[in-house]
């Protein structure tokens, strides 16, 4: 296995049966808590950052000669996408002053996951063109874009929660 192709495979977590990509999304739920408990969201931030480069780059080297560009074992790009889609929960709670939010505030988390899968299996508008590419960099824009929809969602999702319930 080449490096390039391990990294897009999550080191064979997209090798998992059924749904990869809902395991890849589980993999990065479970590490970007663990990235924003440790190091706080700066840092989630950062890695989400380096992991956007880094999916482009693994994807497009894991593909190579081969006639399918998006094979349902390269899964960084949903680590990508489920990156972006955290961030907006943890961005908000790292407003308020709430760095230890992982551990309390478990919709925080699950909203984003839920979401994202639900927006990369649907692929509205822009992520939907993303993924016709039939390209590497379409395998990745269809979940950053999915990512950047979950986020939305969420965000509206908590707005909603707390004028409904006068908090």
């Amino acid at each position: 296995m080449t490096l390039a192709r391990g990294i897009a495979t999550l080191f064979g977590i997209g090798h998992l049966r059924p749904a990869p990509g809902t395991w890849g999304s589980a993999a990065a739920v479970a590490l970007g808590l663990a990235i924003d408990h440790a190091l706080g969201f700066p840092a989630l931030v950062l890695a989400t950052l380096a992991v956007i480069a880094l999916g482009y780059w693994a994807t497009a080297r894991a593909v190579e000669g081969s006639a399918d560009k998006d094979p349902s074992e390269i899964v960084i790009d949903e680590v990508a996408g489920q990156w972006i889609a955290l961030l907006f929960p943890a961005a908000a709670f790292w407003s308020r002053g709430m760095e230890d939010w992982v551990l309390m505030a478990w919709p925080g988390w699950v909203a984003p996951f839920v979401f994202f899968r639900l927006f990369d299996i649907w692929k509205p508008g822009p992520a939907g063109r993303a993924d016709r590419k039939g390209t590497a960099q379409g395998t990745m824009e269809d979940d950053l874009w999915a990512g950047l929809f979950a986020g939305i969602a969420t965000v509206a999702a908590a707005g909603l929660w707390h004028g409904v319930m006068g908090r």
